[in-house]
């Protein structure tokens, strides 16, 4: 009857053991992320404190936590744009500084080009106008009769 006891307890404590290591061995082990890398991600992501810099230029308190989740996602094995999309899910499309490159934010990133495009053409269109307005209001030149020619010719060589 002892002995059933202990085995019985020794069989739990097996057990136990082999549970608890799954459990620490299913979890993966936490990677080394470089400032580089939690730099590069943050840099792409606006603070919600000063609005005009960004996560990682930023020196405000909820910056340094967003850097520390930034940090703390990367170490999990999470890739860049995962972090960048948890933070997109949580604030918006806002919280990025510089807007995706499709659907509707396409305007911001063609409207300037078309802006300049249209600029290009307006001044060279004002130019040519103005450059044929000059040509047509310029005086016609008379032509010379040849006694003017030849008295021209004579000044020239005889000099002062």
């Amino acid at each position: 009857m002892y002995a059933t006891r202990v085995l019985r307890a020794l069989l739990r404590s097996l057990l136990a053991t082999l549970l608890l290591g799954g459990a620490a061995l299913a979890q993966q082990p936490a990677t080394p992320v470089s400032e580089q890398a939690v730099h590069e991600v943050a840099a792409q992501l606006r603070c919600v404190v000063c609005q005009n810099l960004s996560v990682a230029d930023s020196p405000s308190e909820m910056a340094q936590q967003m850097r520390a989740i930034v940090r703390e996602r990367l170490a999990a094995g999470e890739r860049p744009e995962q972090v960048v999309q948890y933070f997109v899910d949580r604030y918006g499309e806002w919280i990025l500084l510089s807007p995706r490159r499709q659907g509707f934010n396409l305007l911001v990133w063609l409207s300037p080009v078309v802006a300049v495009a249209v600029g290009l053409a307006i001044v060279t269109v004002v130019l040519r106008r103005w450059t044929r307005r000059r040509r047509e209001s310029a005086p016609p030149t008379a032509a010379l009769d040849a006694a003017m020619s030849e008295r021209i010719r004579r000044e020239l060589e005889d000099g002062p």
